[in-house]
């Protein structure tokens, strides 16, 4: 009876089929994959150099790397100097490597490193024994240094060398430098140290003396866009080349800035869509570069209005009116050494470089000397005033103003002689009104000191290309007039700008010459601008193409073929236009014919 009591029915299930255990709690939600809960490592770190070769701009210090490695000549002390982000403190990684890198056939310091030896991962790591990384900004004191110093006078555990790399080293106090000088001087043969600071004036001459000391160089933009879109490529990302380039430009030199940048740019647009430059520029808070030209470009040509337009107009946009007056700064820097060396010492798109290289051309060196120290003025100006905005502004009219001012000099002699000064009409009635225009005071001045019978020059107007080449030959300047010739394809001409493509062996100073003489003649300033192509033929190239087309008809006319057959071994030497006799009317033929 009892067997049957706990005997159970076949046909009942053994548990509830809806219910994943037996207090009928819900299934618990899957894990995420591994992939996605991993945390996220940011570019600067993934993409550290691993090797020698993956240092960007620092050519030289690898090179002399290389040689002491290779010639047996280690110091015993290395001091790596540079602004943030070139490198230092992977440079000192990279160097304990090499100085401790051993495998089963290389049992020497080397810089090749293409292959993890046996310490390289626990180096990289930080848990290698022999190799420690201190922080001088959080270790300063003279305790800190000795109780570092203990142990340098016992041998390494595992590795050839024991590697003591301090990062920030001008940090540390007197008293740790002192302590530090002694085994610096004198150092275990065994031990080696490197050293990194931001600050090297600021590490006393006696441990420079002892070390040996690379600076490290700020990265070049271009290095820096390479560098990019290298790694774009390997991220997948998709980013236009103007933003590489305002990334590598607000670098300022630094990869590592770089780097971060792009982590931030990335993100900026949604999956496999590309990253505009606009967004970067945005995400930069940077103004509009092509815009601040053209305002730097209205406000050489005097226009004051348009200049504060414009500027409003970046200033709706959010851009800051100090990184305006830098940006203006910059501009002013960039035609200045346009003038001086040529447009490519300029590192920028090539549309902007010719535009700076032209303003650079119209203008005098001495007249880029002025405008320098006034955005100067106005950039400290903007920095102190309680509404940088306006100060902007007043800094704007200012530059509008003695932008077509001569110098000291020149007004001097200028007034001596008689003549006007340019800068604006004289001032309206014999009152207190001020002029209409920029200069208008500078005006009045000069009308003031001019005798009654001077006059002002005849303004020149020039509507065309053609205009300007006839205005040469007026002139008689002919290794210009050859020059223009010869050398300049135009693209666009209008009164006051020309804009042309040079041609293979154009002369470096040919818009200068070309922009002084016509400021010289037609009293108004010209902007000549350079373009890479597009331009049609030169008065040359048109000349010897005419004479091409003429020769290859003569060739073809059946009665010069005859000849060239009937005497083989001709040649066409020359070929001249006859001259046609002037034809006078038939009414004065018959008035002549009559009185003779």
């Amino acid at each position: 009876m009892a067997d049957e009591d706990i005997t159970l029915d076949s046909d009942l299930p053994e548990r509830d089929p809806n219910t994943t255990d037996m207090f009928g709690n819900p299934e618990p939600a899957p894990a995420p994959p591994a992939a996605e809960s991993a945390a996220y490592t940011v570019i600067a770190r993934k993409y550290r150099p691993k090797t020698f070769e993956d240092l960007f701009g620092q050519e030289a210090m690898v090179r002399t790397l290389r040689n002491a490695f290779a010639s047996g000549r280690i110091a015993h002390a290395f001091m790596l100097t540079g602004v943030r982000g070139v490198g230092k403190t992977t440079t000192a990684r990279l160097l304990a490597r090499a100085l401790n890198y051993e495998t089963d056939t290389i049992h020497a310091p080397t810089l090749d490193l293409s292959q993890d030896g046996r310490h390289c991962r626990a180096i990289v790591e930080g848990r290698h024994m022999d190799v420690l990384e201190l922080d001088a900004a959080s270790r300063t004191g003279v305790g800190d240094m000795r109780e570092l110093l203990d142990g340098v006078r016992y041998a390494p555990v595992e590795a050839r060398y024991k590697v003591y790399i301090i990062d920030e080293v001008h940090m540390l106090s007197t008293g740790a430098f002192n302590a530090l000088l002694k085994t610096l001087e004198e150092p275990p043969p065994h031990a080696k140290f490197i050293f990194a600071t931001t600050e090297i004036r600021k590490v006393p001459v006696t441990i420079l003396s002892r070390t040996q000391r690379f600076d490290l160089r700020r990265v070049e933009p271009e290095v820096i866009v390479k560098n990019l879109e290298m790694i774009c490529a390997a991220e997948g990302a998709r980013v236009e080349a103007e933003g590489l380039t305002l990334i590598a430009r607000a670098a300022e030199g630094s990869v590592r800035d770089a780097q971060s940048m792009l982590d931030q740019a990335i993100v900026q647009a949604e999956s496999g869509q590309t990253v505009s430059a606009a967004s970067i520029r945005d995400m930069l808070g940077l103004a509009d570069r092509a815009q601040t030209i053209t305002l730097f470009e209205q406000v050489m040509k005097g226009e004051a209005g348009p200049a504060i337009e414009t500027f409003r107009g970046l200033y709706g946009y959010g851009a800051d009116p100090a990184q305006v007056m830098g940006d203006l700064l910059e501009h002013c820097h960039s035609a200045s050494v346009a003038k001086a060396v040529g447009p490519q010492a300029l590192i920028m798109p090539k549309e902007q470089a010719a535009r700076l290289t032209g303003i650079g051309a119209a203008l005098s060196a001495g007249t880029l000397s002025r405008v320098w120290q006034i955005l100067l003025r106005g950039h400290e100006e903007v920095r102190r005033a309680p509404d940088p905005a306006a100060a902007v502004d007043m800094a704007l009219i200012r530059l509008a103003y003695a932008a077509d001012l001569p110098g000291p000099e020149e007004a001097l002699k200028k007034l001596q002689a008689g003549e006007a000064l340019p800068g604006g009409p004289a001032p309206s009635g014999g009152g207190g009104g001020g002029g209409s225009g920029g200069g208008g005071g500078a005006r009045a001045v000069a009308r003031q000191m001019a005798p009654p019978h001077a006059q002002a020059a005849p303004e020149i107007t020039l509507r065309r290309f053609e205009d300007v080449i006839a205005l040469i030959e007026q002139k008689r300047d002919i290794s210009l007039r050859l020059d223009v010739e010869r050398f300049v394809r135009p693209i666009a001409f209008r009164p006051g700008v020309i804009e042309f493509e040079p041609a293979p062996g154009s002369p470096n100073t040919l818009i200068q010459r070309l922009a002084g003489r016509l400021k010289e003649w037609t009293g108004t300033p010209w902007l000549i601008v350079a373009q890479g192509g597009g331009g049609a033929e030169s008065r040359w190239e048109a000349q010897k193409r005419e004479e091409r087309e003429a020769r290859e008809r003569i060739e073809q006319d059946p009665f010069i073929r005859s000849v060239m057959e009937a005497f083989p071994g001709a040649e066409i030497l020359s070929i001249r236009a006859q001259p046609q006799p002037d034809v006078q009317p038939s009414g004065e033929d018959e008035s002549e014919t009559e009185e003779d």
